[in-house]
């Protein structure tokens, strides 16, 4: 068996191409998306075509749930404040259908697997937010990617393999009891690299293996300015 795991396309459709050729290539048809399908990127809409097409498992991430609370009138996190014009493009320009598919997704993931427990989120939120909305801020803050912090964010969790993303850079710890996976953001990165992460299992448990392809990102910087993607100058500061 093998999952591969994806995380934060941020409506990169390049990267998102050069990873899912990759995994036809190999015969890997079971994928988890962990949040943060859209936003940052120009191309919302083709993100999701892509993912509902294969049949992907989606979660919610931070991005995803501020959209949809526009959309839904809700309003905008306070935090958030600095994205909202770009979120409002996204709610804006967002297919109807692609918004009730997000809005029908969980935030957690899980499925044993042998004798292994594999568990998705976008990034840690308490047990008394689980239930809060994205105005009530219920992501934790971002940790340094240590094991101390994983252990602290994670270490209560019922799995034996934690997955997350959020926290762009990849990431990988393992102690005598879980192993905790980031495979970095697929569609935001300083270089012009797709990330992801392949586990394969056998009688010998899960083997994590992470990736990283090539993606045509100029491509995908022409359209952020052919577009005219609110903020982009700032995201290509922060983030490209």
């Amino acid at each position: 068996m093998r999952l591969a795991i994806l995380t934060d396309i941020h409506g990169n459709v390049q990267a998102l191409d050069a990873v899912l050729e990759q995994l036809d290539e190999q015969g890997v048809t079971d994928i988890w998306c962990l949040g943060d399908m859209i936003a940052m990127g120009p191309d919302s809409n083709e993100v999701m075509a892509r993912l509902l097409d294969r049949g992907v498992r989606m979660i919610t991430g931070n991005h995803d749930e501020a959209v949809l609370s526009l959309l839904e009138g809700r309003g905008h996190p306070a935090s958030y404040a600095h994205t909202r014009p770009h979120h409002e493009w996204v709610a804006r320009t967002l297919r109807p259908d692609y918004a009730d598919a997000l809005f029908q997704l969980p935030r957690t993931i899980e499925e044993q697997v042998g004798t292994e427990r594999v568990y998705g989120i976008h990034y840690h939120i308490p047990i008394e937010k689980r239930q809060a909305t994205i105005l009530e801020e219920p992501f934790h803050e971002i940790l340094e990617a240590t094991l101390p912090n994983m252990q602290r964010l994670y270490g209560e969790y019922d799995a034996d393999i934690v997955c997350f993303g959020h926290h762009h850079p990849v990431h990988v710890f393992e102690d005598a009891a879980k192993r905790y996976v980031n495979p970095g953001a697929l569609g935001v990165a300083r270089d012009d690299l797709a990330r992801y992460g392949l586990l394969s299992y056998d009688e010998n448990g899960f083997a994590i293996d992470l990736r990283a392809v090539p993606y045509d990102k100029q491509a995908f910087m022409e359209r952020m300015e052919r577009f005219d993607v609110p903020q982009r100058e700032v995201m290509f500061h922060l983030f490209y």
